[in-house]
């Protein structure tokens, strides 16, 4: 379904929310409520005089019309999606009180960029450049979180940090990403699968297409799961988003979703020895902020150690109420980075990302009496020998133990306040 055809369509008294930027869902039921969810106010309900029932199964009429389809007792799902919106309708003989319609918007744009994400106390500038910097080095990357708490957003700004002369192809069910519309002037191929072509045909095709970075939809199934792994062990970067509870649950969230009865030490292996990061999005509706906000809280390493062993390590932690945790990276990803000539190191700072490190461990070593904004976690010693490694362990549990296991501790959750 093209824009043209939406063009035609009459939203009536829908088109005040769908004109509004902040304004990301709206949800119809039960004979006129009607739920939006905003970028800055989370899920609230709203009150507009004359829609109603009548008015809903006219415009879901428009849309089986132009599609060419029915919307009856016989067929009572619909799905109308264009560049910039998706409806999804139930019939009233499915929905038994009344018909109900959800509209989302994914508008062809980045909503994000660096001053944005910074001055909303997303997460930290350091945090920021480094991710920006392991984009740049070819890093494949899984973003988590639940539903509405942004993972798409991100990784279309995460995507927007890829090279120019890099080729990227998406693969998604429900067009969102919108990279061939944002920077048309790319290499970028728009790929949607559909009842004829599954997951695993697009794949292949993709492949041939000689990418250097495929941008999966979210990954919710037995299918979308095999086509990350064969993706990431055929040498091709990845961007893709996952329902999970933390970044370091990723790993274990994919293999739930398997329908196969695949060795779980070899699939795990597999996962951590080619996804270099997992982020995790919080969203919930803050007092202090006094709006619905957004942040990282969790950025976690993953890698196979020296005896073949898949870990995780915490790169930053963000624990509510409390001061950021950040700690060093290991050699793993110090090293994958090397080998595309990228260096971080300079980059794990309190504040200005691009002051030298060694004042920082000094101000970490040596508190003052002003509060850092981020404890960076790590020995002065920055060698990467066995020795050195069990010496910064140690170092770590003596001198900020207190606070590590305090921000490891299981988080509250905080459920979308209702205005």
């Amino acid at each position: 379904m093209n824009d043209s055809i939406f063009d035609k369509l009459d939203f009536g008294l829908f088109e005040p929310l769908i004109k509004d930027d902040d304004i990301t869902d709206i949800s119809y039921c039960n004979h006129g409520q009607i739920w939006i969810r905003s970028l800055t106010q989370g899920s609230k309900r709203v009150e507009i005089e004359g829609l109603n029932d009548t008015f809903v199964e006219k415009l879901a009429f428009q849309c089986s019309n132009v599609m060419g389809t029915t919307f009856n007792n016989a067929k009572p799902f619909l799905d109308a999606e264009s560049t910039e919106l998706r409806l999804n309708f139930v019939h009233e003989s499915i929905a038994t009180n009344g018909i109900a319609v959800v509209i989302r918007k994914t508008p062809a744009k980045i909503r994000l960029s660096r001053e944005k994400l910074l001055s909303e106390d997303y997460f930290t500038a350091n945090i920021h450049d480094i991710l920006m910097k392991c984009v740049e080095g070819h890093c494949n990357i899984m973003v988590s979180g639940e539903t509405g708490s942004g993972k798409t957003e991100f990784v279309k700004y995460l995507a927007s940090h890829t090279k120019e002369n890099e080729k990227i192809i998406t693969i998604e069910d429900t067009l969102e990403l919108h990279l061939d519309k944002i920077f048309p002037h790319r290499d970028i191929v728009a790929m949607k699968t559909n009842n004829v072509a599954s997951y695993s045909e697009v794949l292949v095709t993709c492949m041939r297409q000689n990418p250097k970075w495929i941008l999966l939809s979210e990954v919710r199934s037995a299918e979308a799961v095999t086509a990350v792994r064969n993706s990431i062990s055929s040498g091709h970067n990845i961007l893709s988003t996952i329902h999970a509870d933390k970044a370091s649950a990723i790993p274990y969230r994919m293999y739930s979703l398997l329908e196969s009865d695949i060795d779980v030490d070899q699939f795990l292996n597999t996962i951590y020895r080619y996804i270099q990061l997992g982020v995790h999005i919080k969203a919930y509706y803050s007092k202090e902020y006094g709006k619905f906000h957004r942040e990282v809280d969790e950025v976690v390493e993953f890698y196979v150690d020296d005896d073949n062993k898949p870990q995780s390590h915490i790169l930053y932690q963000k624990t509510f109420g409390k001061v950021p945790v950040q700690n060093m990276p290991t050699k793993h990803l110090k090293e994958y980075l090397e080998n595309q000539n990228i260096f971080i190191d300079n980059l794990f700072t309190k504040g200005d990302s691009m002051n030298n490190i060694d004042n920082e461990v000094n101000k970490v070593v040596s508190p003052s009496s002003e509060q850092p904004s981020v404890n960076v976690v790590e020995s002065p010693n920055f060698t990467t020998s066995v020795d050195s490694v069990n010496e910064i362990n140690q170092y770590n549990q003596n001198t900020d133990a207190v606070q590590f296991n305090e921000a490891l501790q299981p988080k509250a959750t905080f459920p979308t306040e209702i205005v």
